[in-house]
């Protein structure tokens, strides 16, 4: 085993370095208090807790039109999170708001999708907190997504997870500890499906691996699970309040967060998949199947279609940096 000089490390680096289909535009370390824009140099430290241990908590955000979509949302969340593990930016929230939109000025792609990640910081190996000297920040900007219904306009399909449930307290915090998350995807795999949904012990829905899932109920309301047991998705949240805007057509009787059992999702209306990069995603199958008859919904393609525009053109919810 021979020593890897400085030179022969870097060009290793470049060597092997894979970034999928996605391309990265600029990384942020708070550890460097700079960028880099070599996907090869976006490193962080082995002896971070957000490394060894997931000690950490993020968000994902998207930019069209050179602005970022519900920033204050995202971070307000971030920073709750952060609180729910006891981590905390020393800087302070405006002082993260400002190293987020300083990142996007500096990358100056006007579509991208922005990932910032708190984490516990360096430390010793073990799990302790007290190990890190204090919370580092990182923040990834790179190539977005179309949202799902523009690439897949036939609608989507849904399977009941076998992954147990996160506890509420894991569930509500946006941490980077992701292992159910990923085993829900896997599962996805296998089965061939576009998403996966948690069922707790009571028979009750939770959420997909990366999305809220809801409903529209024979009733015609629109229904989530209640926030205390799944992730308050800022998509979720912003596609309820536009919603409200269908009960004025009579398309909508009502939006309501309340338990949904699994059962329900087979007589219902619409089944709808949502999220920050999928907007709203129609699901036309659960568990093999049919949705309603079998394609995406009224309610699923009107909210899809507001919250794009939404997006787009609420000047209330766009930070420009660019």
């Amino acid at each position: 085993m021979n020593e890897i000089t400085p030179n022969v490390f870097l060009d290793t680096l470049h060597a092997t370095m894979r970034t999928g289909n996605v391309p990265y535009y600029l990384f942020y370390s708070s550890l460097l208090d700079g960028y880099v824009t070599d996907p090869a140099l976006m490193l962080i430290p082995f002896h971070d807790h957000l490394t060894h241990r997931g000690d950490g908590v993020f968000e994902t955000m998207k930019c069209l039109n050179g602005a970022v979509y519900n920033l204050d949302a995202h971070l307000q969340r971030l920073q709750r999170s952060a609180y729910l593990i006891g981590l905390t930016f020393r800087k302070g929230p405006e002082a993260l708001r400002e190293k987020v939109l300083q990142a996007l000025e500096a990358a100056q792609q006007p579509q991208c999708a922005i990932r910032v990640l708190l984490s516990r910081g360096p430390g010793g190996m073990g799990v302790a907190p007290g190990e890190s000297d204090g919370a580092a920040l990182y923040i990834l900007i790179y190539g977005s997504s179309e949202p799902f219904m523009h690439r897949h306009p036939q609608g989507a399909t849904l399977r009941k997870s076998r992954v147990p449930v996160k506890s509420p307290i894991f569930a509500t915090a946006k941490t980077c500890n992701y292992i159910p998350n990923v085993l829900m995807r896997a599962e996805a795999d296998v089965w061939k499906v576009d998403f996966m949904v948690g069922v707790d012990a009571h028979g009750h829905i939770t959420e997909g691996a990366t999305e809220n899932i809801g409903m529209v109920s024979k009733s015609g309301r629109l229904v989530f699970p209640p926030l205390d047991a799944v992730l308050a998705g800022t998509t979720m949240l912003r596609v309820s309040e536009l919603a409200q805007h269908l009960e004025t057509t009579g398309a909508l009787k009502g939006v309501v967060f309340r338990p949904i059992r699994e059962e329900e999702l087979y007589d219902a209306h619409e089944i709808l998949a949502v999220g920050t990069t999928l907007n709203v995603a129609s699901v036309v199958e659960y568990n093999g199947r049919h949705v309603g008859d079998g394609k995406p919904g009224p309610i699923g393609r009107a909210l899809d279609e507001m919250i794009e525009r939404d997006t787009l053109e609420n000047d209330a919810l766009r930070v420009r940096y660019m």
